[in-house]
């Protein structure tokens, strides 16, 4: 039986990579909460790719996805497509949250307390890896 790779497709590399070496100032200032297991513990990897799309944070032991929104994505175009690739990931158990931009430099702490809230495996901090 032929496995077929959907994390982190070689096609997206480039994309990945650049990705992370130009994040938006939203991306970078939560990043700084979430990198190094300092969120309950729970691993987050910031710019990985499930088949085509390239999450902006994702925790593979929780199977949670964290994306930031900004303007475009309050377009008819922009929910639609939020809305199939959601859709996508969920094909994969893959639960998807998402804050709007503005949320992060505006209330950091409850952006951090929804991520919190949506960790399925609920044990004591420090713990989940």
């Amino acid at each position: 039986m032929t496995r077929i790779q959907v994390n982190n497709i070689p096609e997206l590399k480039q994309t990945r990579r650049n990705l992370r070496h130009n994040l938006t100032s939203a991306e970078a200032t939560l990043w700084n909460h979430l990198k190094k297991s300092q969120v309950e513990g729970r691993k987050f990897r910031r710019q990985h790719s499930v088949g085509l799309y390239v999450l902006d944070f994702y925790c593979p032991s929780e199977k949670l996805a964290v994306e930031l929104d900004g303007a475009k994505h309050f377009t008819p175009e922009g929910e639609e497509h939020d809305k199939i690739r959601t859709e996508y990931l969920e094909r994969f158990g893959i639960r998807v949250i998402r804050f709007e931009n503005k949320m992060i430099f505006k209330d950091l702490n409850s952006v951090i307390e929804g991520i919190k809230s949506n960790f399925a495996n609920k044990t004591e901090a420090g713990g989940g890896n």
